[in-house]
């Protein structure tokens, strides 16, 4: 476990220091799609990272946002977000960051999230406590949703942004206050430390919120997936304290 846990700080570490020097620099964008936009950085630091897994671990898979390598058969399997807040970083907003899990078989045993730009390291393992720069986090104990910071986020097509909205406007009379921060990762990673007390968000990809599901549920909260039947390879997800009544 030890390995697992020190290789993916490791490779989270090289894949922060590559964004963080090319922060406010010009962009490659390799696409630019309606609700997002898809940069030559995102496949570099995804490449980065991936070597630096399988050199380590060769018989080990990679899933990523940039695609996958290694061996697709093994019980080992790398989960990996190289920038989780692209548009943020297109936009030079500080608000991203590298998302690494790993999952065995059906559980994920090591989640590590480090925003670059802050210098801030959420990590923990099957075997540990949760912890922001080495020292154990845990989620917010507050227990009333009017007292609550919330985050919603919204997805990349109209059917998940048209169903966000009321989901939005209810939460906002509901809680003390609502953010959209851009990075679903991130949000995850706040939850876990007590920052937001929930993340809600109604249609993610596994590499947006694996790392931080172990995160949030070994800092002692509650971490809710659903598959989306509509959209393939979808999930929502509710992520919070446990502690607050959401009725998302």
């Amino acid at each position: 476990m030890t390995e697992y846990f020190e290789t993916a700080i490791h490779a989270a570490r090289e894949a922060g220091d590559l964004l963080r020097k090319n922060f406010g620099s010009p962009l490659d964008v390799a696409d630019f799609l309606a609700h997002d936009i898809k940069l030559d950085l995102d496949v570099r630091s995804q490449e980065l990272i991936t070597r630096i897994l399988l050199e380590r671990f060769p018989g080990h898979a990679i899933y990523g946002e940039e695609g996958i390598a290694g061996n697709q058969e093994s019980e080992y399997q790398w989960i990996v977000d190289p920038i989780d807040g692209t548009v943020n970083y297109f936009y030079n907003i500080p608000h991203f960051c590298v998302s690494i899990a790993l999952r065995h078989k059906e559980n994920i045993i090591v989640g590590v999230i480090l925003d670059p730009m802050r210098n801030e390291l959420w990590a923990a393992h099957a075997e540990g406590p949760a912890t922001l720069n080495g020292v154990p986090c845990s989620v917010s104990k507050r227990a009333k949703l009017s007292d609550a910071m919330l985050s919603v986020g919204f997805s990349k097509t109209k059917v998940t942004i048209d169903s966000g909205l009321p989901l939005l406007e209810k939460m906002v009379h509901r809680a003390r206050k609502c953010r959209i921060m851009g990075s679903a990762a991130l949000d995850m990673a706040y939850v876990a430390c007590g920052r937001l007390d929930a993340y809600i968000e109604q249609a993610v990809s596994l590499w947006d919120i694996a790392a931080g599901k172990l995160l949030v549920e070994k800092a002692g909260g509650r971490v809710e997936l659903t598959e989306r039947p509509d959209m393939k390879n979808k999930i929502s997800v509710i992520a919070s304290s446990g502690l607050i009544e959401l009725d998302a």
